[in-house]
């Protein structure tokens, strides 16, 4: 792991995983960096290799090489999928708050002003939401995506938490004590259903969810195998309805 140079924990913690985005890493970090150091608080960046298969723990290295009193780069291996990647970003967090954001920024980094606010007011996690009255979908996935997603928040619904549009929004902000603490408990790895899983512990321990809706827009290319993705979502579903 490639630790920051400063011993005071933030008060935010940004945790990101990456999975083969060599390329579009320099974008993100041309991006995130600079909006951070404007917010009027301590932070600090957590980006996890999710064993890529290009340069991506090398553009993560080089960034931390920079900036070494923010960054903080793991090197998970072999790939485990997104889930595990996220916990393993959540377990070295230090932030009084935890800020969840895919590499890609389909929901702009500056929504999460409105996750804070949730937070703010009482709430344990804020996850946003393109489902919610008040989102905007700037650019829409393809149709069969659309349904797929509809189908399976549906599902999530009736089977395990009811009550949420949208489970599935990369963009989720949540206490820093009650992430670590939720994070440890999860089983799943996964690309999809981890998301349900964290959420449905998170409710069931009694902590307090707010579900905010933000602007979103579609990031092509997708890495969710419609089939594949598909079939492991609902097995992951069924294993969470009987978790304790």
């Amino acid at each position: 792991m490639l630790s920051p140079h400063v011993a005071e924990p933030p008060e935010l913690s940004v945790v990101i995983p990456a999975y083969n985005e060599s390329r579009r890493l320099p974008e993100t970090l041309a991006i995130i960096k600079p909006y951070l150091g404007t917010i009027g608080m301590s932070w600090e960046l957590i980006i996890v290799n999710d064993g890529s298969s290009d340069s991506t723990m090398a553009v993560i290295s080089a960034e931390h090489d920079l900036d070494p009193i923010h960054l903080i780069g793991i090197d998970q291996q072999p790939n485990r999928g997104k889930g595990r990647a996220v916990a393993a970003g959540v377990a070295v967090s230090r932030g009084d708050l935890v800020l969840i954001s895919d590499a890609d920024f389909s929901t702009p980094i500056e929504e999460w002003v409105k996750l804070k606010a949730a937070v703010d007011e009482g709430s344990d996690v804020a996850i946003g939401s393109r489902a919610k009255r008040g989102s905007k979908v700037e650019v829409s996935q393809p149709a069969h995506r659309v349904l797929m997603g509809k189908i399976f928040n549906l599902i999530v619904q009736i089977v395990v938490l009811p009550g949420f549009w949208d489970t599935q929004c990369g963009f989720k902000l949540w206490k820093g004590s009650v992430a670590r603490e939720i994070f440890s408990q999860m089983k799943l790895d996964g690309n999809v259903a981890f998301d349900v899983e964290v959420l449905y512990r998170a409710r069931h321990s009694g902590f307090r969810i707010a579900e905010i809706p933000v602007r979103w827009y579609d990031s092509i290319p997708s890495r969710i195998s419609p089939l594949r993705h598909s079939v492991e979502a609902l097995v992951d579903i069924a294993k969470i309805r009987f978790l304790r």
